[in-house]
């Protein structure tokens, strides 16, 4: 699995632009954290929504092709919960079901102090292909 996460980080432009790190991935399961900066900040100043899904996001990707089928997005949905301000934010990703076609994961995003700043549910379509 260490060289599906270096893999699959490497081949992520926009989520390492955003400062996104993969951490773990197992399989149905994948931990990804971002250090807040300035850039993620957002008019109220407090961290930009998109930024927030954009970890949520490379989480459920992880997790969700840590089975070497290419699986892709079909739906997902966030939550927010909380403001995000500074330090980390890390998303934990984590299967609920899977079948040959369809897989459901949820993602939750905590701070530093371990509070839920956001809660995430996507679905994705499980392609025939081999990653």
């Amino acid at each position: 699995m260490e060289t599906f996460r270096k893999e699959f980080i490497q081949k992520d432009i926009f989520a390492r632009h955003a400062g996104i790190e993969l951490i773990n991935v197992s399989p149905g399961q994948a931990i990804a954290r971002m250090k807040i900066s300035e850039k993620h900040m957002n008019g109220a100043g407090v961290v930009q929504g998109g930024a927030i899904f954009t970890l949520a996001d490379l989480a459920f990707a992880a997790a969700s092709n840590s089975h070497g089928t290419a699986a892709l997005g079909i739906n997902a949905t966030i939550s927010f919960l909380k403001a995000g301000g500074t330090g980390t934010l890390t998303a934990e990703a984590r299967e609920i079901s899977r079948t040959n076609r369809l897989a459901t994961y949820s993602v939750q995003i905590t701070d530093d102090d371990g509070d839920v700043v956001a809660a995430f549910q996507g679905t994705v379509y499980r392609k025939r292909e081999r990653r």
